[in-house]
């Protein structure tokens, strides 16, 4: 019996600092409300830079500006139905711009929220991962790769075929 190939989830997060507090959003989880940085999962086609720039405008409202990679982090964890799920998360770190136009938040995001890190250490039982608390760490710790340290390379179809999108 072939073994079905692992596949963890890929997901991007973003710390931007401004006059010393850090910005989160408060959103709905299965576990009630808990506090992250804007995040979210890479969709088809997209770079992590790209994932991590539409993740920060859709549950904070804000333009995002990518500087630095700030780590890569796996979390292993098991899910309330007994089944595992393993996450990779690809944290980024840079400034906001105010948005163009107005905009809602995402579905689940109830508020935006500028945290110094200390007010972020004190409500770590709120966390939506222990990944929080870390990515600020070694951000302030001075962590910092070149955005060009994460590459996406596209392979087209094969024989030279075109392809075509819609």
């Amino acid at each position: 019996m072939k073994q079905e190939r692992w596949t963890p989830r890929v997901t991007v997060a973003t710390v931007v600092e401004h006059e010393g507090r850090f910005l989160l959003v408060e959103e709905h989880t299965s576990e009630g409300l808990r506090i992250n940085q804007p995040a979210g999962h890479l969709e088809s086609g997209e770079t992590l830079t790209d994932a991590a720039i539409r993740e920060t405008l859709e549950e904070t409202a804000l333009s995002f500006v990518p500087d630095a990679l700030v780590g890569v982090y796996m979390t292993h964890m098991d899910r309330p139905d007994g089944a595992a799920a393993t996450f990779l998360r690809f944290t980024f770190c840079g400034r906001h711009e105010p948005p163009h136009a107005p905009r809602a938040l995402d579905t689940g995001i109830v508020r935006t929220l500028w945290l110094t890190p200390d007010e972020l250490r004190a409500c770590q039982a709120r966390h939506r991962t222990p990944l929080v608390m870390r990515s600020v760490e070694d951000y302030l710790a001075g962590r910092r790769f070149p955005l060009d340290f994460v590459h996406t390379h596209s392979v087209g179809p094969p024989n030279g075929q075109s392809s075509s999108h819609s």
